[in-house]
């Protein structure tokens, strides 16, 4: 062999050498330039729930709101479909729970604070919060700053963990006029008593209203429930126009707080009275304990009736 072609070889060695090694180097970089396009920049991991992510993010006041659902991030599967998410078709929620109050923004895709919303059952956005037990409940519709911050007034919630939710219709963007419910965790502090859901039962009170609910629906397939409404054994048949229906029906899944609503199958009519029966389009989609909350007016007195409805495979 001659001295040359030694040279040449001990030359090109070194020089794959170099390669390996820069390639190495930025592999473990933590930067989003490794091999085989992958991003190993460090990833939070889930927890128990499979909903939440152990990741900080700020609030519109620089705070940070931990255990953020991202599993309904695009390119993970059908999970936003639960509400479970921060983050969905490029609109993100930010909020934190201070002073009483819950301020939050939604970005849209171009990252800016969303202004424009179109209305959906006569609100721009419908706020939920609902306690991890499923005990708490609100549904309230805040007021909006010019700068796209929302304000929800949430002085008397008891002290525990509660998911906020914002269902919402863009009125700009990639999403415009698509509907979306985004949610994050807040802790209430102070001493907290887990309260046991009560059973799986077709009937409950509210304010001596009886409300049943009559139905079985199956997880993941469209189904109808139909919900009846009396007093002292009577029919009610004075219920008021809310939000352009005579109820409004919202579901959360005991043990991972998912969301669902459930439309209505017509709406109110001006100057008549509604009841007793109204029929809803029911789309719960997991299987086990749900806990429903059904709100309706009578009297310019808004009533919320709850009762646990269960869900077969």
């Amino acid at each position: 062999m001659t001295r040359t072609t030694t040279t040449r070889r001990t030359l090109l060695a070194a020089a794959a050498a170099t390669v390996l090694a820069l390639g190495l180097a930025a592999c473990g970089s933590g930067g989003a330039g490794g091999m085989n396009g992958m991003d190993h920049a460090a990833a939070p991991s889930a927890t128990a729930t499979g909903h939440d992510m152990a990741g900080m993010s700020h609030g519109p006041d620089g705070s940070t709101s931990g255990m953020d659902g991202m599993s309904g991030m695009p390119g993970t599967g059908g999970a936003a479909a639960d509400g479970l998410a921060a983050e969905q078709g490029g609109y993100r929620l930010d909020g934190a729970l201070s002073g009483g109050e819950y301020r939050f923004t939604v970005t849209g895709p171009d990252g800016r604070a969303l202004t424009s919303y179109r209305p959906e059952q006569t609100k721009e956005m419908h706020f939920y919060a609902i306690r991890s037990d499923l005990s708490g409940f609100r549904h309230l519709h805040p007021v909006m700053s010019p700068d796209g911050t929302w304000t929800a007034p949430l002085a008397d919630l008891p002290p525990g963990d509660w998911r906020m939710y914002a269902s919402f219709v863009p009125g700009a963007g990639s999403g415009a006029g698509t509907g979306l419910v985004l949610s994050r965790t807040a802790a209430v502090p102070g001493q907290a008593a887990p309260v046991p859901l009560p059973a799986a039962a077709a009937s409950t009170t509210a304010d001596g209203y009886t409300v049943t609910v009559a139905g079985a629906p199956k997880a993941g397939a469209a189904g109808a429930l139909t919900v009846t409404v009396s007093k002292d054994g009577q029919p009610v048949t004075d219920l008021q126009p809310y939000l352009e229906t005579y109820a409004h029906l919202t579901a959360f899944h005991a043990g991972d707080q998912a969301f669902a609503h459930l439309h209505p199958e017509a709406k109110a009519a001006e100057g008549t009275g509604g009841g007793p029966t109204l029929a809803f389009h029911a789309e719960l989609p997991k299987a086990g304990d749900w806990r429903l909350f059904l709100q309706f007016q009578t009297g310019d007195t808004l009533h919320t009736a709850a009762l646990t409805l269960n869900v077969a495979a």
